[in-house]
């Protein structure tokens, strides 16, 4: 086990489409205030009349939100799912409200969970593919969040480049959140959280040890452990560690013990989860290099053998899609300690108390 100290060359260069958080600029936090008075500086700089649109709330980075607002998102989250679940429909928070969701990548969870989402909560989902919007092609970035600002009440957007989804929280008039980007994915570690906090009665302390890519998962776990106390490690090949200046700044907040290993076997010991995701993803060139990828993760399958050394206690968790047999075995992602399903059903209900709360509902 390694706390880093020094950039490895490795993890100097940002993987395509990534932005070093140094560089992320427009970020616009959750907190109302703090929100309106960043958003209007981001207009001044862009030559935006800062009256022209009073900015709302957003939810981009996990660690734009504190430990205290974290926990209320988390009760929230399973307030609204214990109503659903037991069937009860009759909270309609979103009743006459309008989701416009943006995709410029593929999605299977991220759709239906937002979709269906805000429609068991009142509310209507408008679909834009990456045929309906294209972000800096067929129109700026600028004039598409001030147009869809206008039809809709909220906004969330899945796309590649970080950026777009800065833009349309700069720009645009209402709330906008981030379903996934390159850089990140703060939605899933939401529901994540969640997850572990059914499982185990409380977030705090525990011990989840990342198998993989030091992909946009990890910049969320990362994230989070910047304001959240909880011990984190990322193993992965040397080669394939999550953006350097991330994770020196979640290490620096002092707040969660934070490590990159690059043994399987001796990062998993006393783990409360072991989490995993496809060693190669959508990002740019990952899936035409998918066979030397997966040649450097050999030795990374999470499997029976790691559950051994890791205890009775933990639990398997993966984002999804999963290709079993590659990073994940069929045994474990079928095992009794497997959360899988249960944490991709805590998308939707993670999604709608952030959503509830971005719309002051």
């Amino acid at each position: 086990m390694e706390i880093l100290l020094t950039p490895p060359v490795s993890s100097i260069r940002l993987r395509s489409g990534f932005r070093s958080p140094h560089a992320i600029s427009n970020r616009v936090v959750a907190s109302p205030h703090s929100a309106w008075s960043k958003c209007r500086a981001d207009r001044i700089c862009k030559g935006l009349p800062s009256e022209e649109v009073e900015c709302a709330p957003s939810f981009l980075h996990i660690n734009d939100l504190d430990e205290a607002r974290i926990d209320a998102l988390l009760t929230r989250a399973a307030e609204v799912k214990s109503m659903l679940v037991s069937g009860d429909r009759s909270y309609r928070p979103f009743e006459g409200k309008t989701l416009c969701m943006i995709f410029t990548k593929p999605s299977l969870r991220t759709r239906v969970s937002f979709e269906t989402g805000f429609h068991l909560l009142g509310g209507h989902a408008v679909y834009l593919g990456p045929n309906d919007i294209g972000f800096g092609g067929r129109e700026e970035t600028r004039d598409i969040a001030r147009v869809l600002s206008r039809f809709n009440d909220i906004i969330m957007a899945r796309t590649f480049a970080h950026q777009d989804v800065l833009d349309l929280a700069t720009y645009g008039s209402v709330s906008v959140v981030n379903g996934l980007t390159d850089f990140n994915h703060p939605c899933q570690i939401m529901a994540d959280a969640l997850t572990i906090k059914e499982a185990f009665g409380d977030l705090r302390g525990k011990k989840i040890v990342y198998v993989g890519d030091g992909n946009n998962i990890v910049h969320s776990w990362l994230e989070l452990a910047a304001v959240y106390p909880i011990h984190f490690v990322c193993c992965c090949p040397r080669g394939f560690e999550p953006d350097y200046t991330l994770t020196v700044q979640s290490q620096a907040a002092g707040i969660s013990t934070v490590e990159i290993s690059h043994d399987p076997f001796e990062a998993v010991k006393g783990a409360d989860v072991i989490y995993g995701d496809v060693w190669a993803s959508m990002n740019a060139g990952q899936k035409e290099d998918a066979e030397s990828r997966y040649k450097a993760f050999e030795g990374f399958q999470i499997n029976s053998a790691l559950f051994a050394i890791a205890g009775p206690q933990c639990k398997f968790m993966h984002c999804l899609p999963a290709e079993r047999g590659l990073e994940c075995t069929d045994e474990v992602m079928e095992a009794e300690f497997s959360l899988v399903f249960q944490e991709a059903e805590n998308r939707m209900h993670a999604q709608n108390a952030i959503m509830i709360e971005l719309l002051g509902l």
